[in-house]
């Protein structure tokens, strides 16, 4: 089994920019992609960006995009998210998780939620006016 654990969310003003790691155990950490995703209250869990086993590919949601970048160190077992002009709208917990397949995946898999297996507990970041 994986377990996952996300730290770094905070409180921080419109414009600011915050750093999410996600520290990994439990399997072979390189071998799988790794994502992230958000909710918010009264909201579905969305897409935020994902990567694949070996760093060299990375996806991003629209919202995102230009704004966010995800990156891995597979020595340190983490993966992180580097969140900058951070909006309101981007409030929300924010999800560490792991894929559920190995080797060369297609595009679409990585947006796919039910592609993931293993789920952080989430870390809160908060976005004021």
């Amino acid at each position: 089994q994986v377990q996952l654990v996300e730290s770094g969310g905070g409180l921080v003003q419109a414009g600011g920019s915050l750093t999410l790691s996600c520290a990994a155990s439990g399997r072979t950490f390189s071998s799988y992609a790794m994502g992230w995703f958000r909710q918010a209250p009264g909201k579905e869990r969305e897409f935020v960006a994902a990567i694949n086993w070996s760093g060299s590919s990375s996806y991003y949601a629209d919202s995102v995009k230009g704004r966010f970048t995800i990156s891995r160190d597979n020595a340190k077992i983490t993966v992180y998210l580097q969140m900058n002009r951070l909006k309101p709208e981007d409030t929300a917990v924010y999800y560490c998780a792991a894929g559920n397949a190995v080797g060369y995946l297609s595009v679409n898999y990585y947006y796919t939620r039910g592609n993931y297996a293993y789920w952080g507990q989430g870390t809160q970041v908060t976005v004021s006016s």
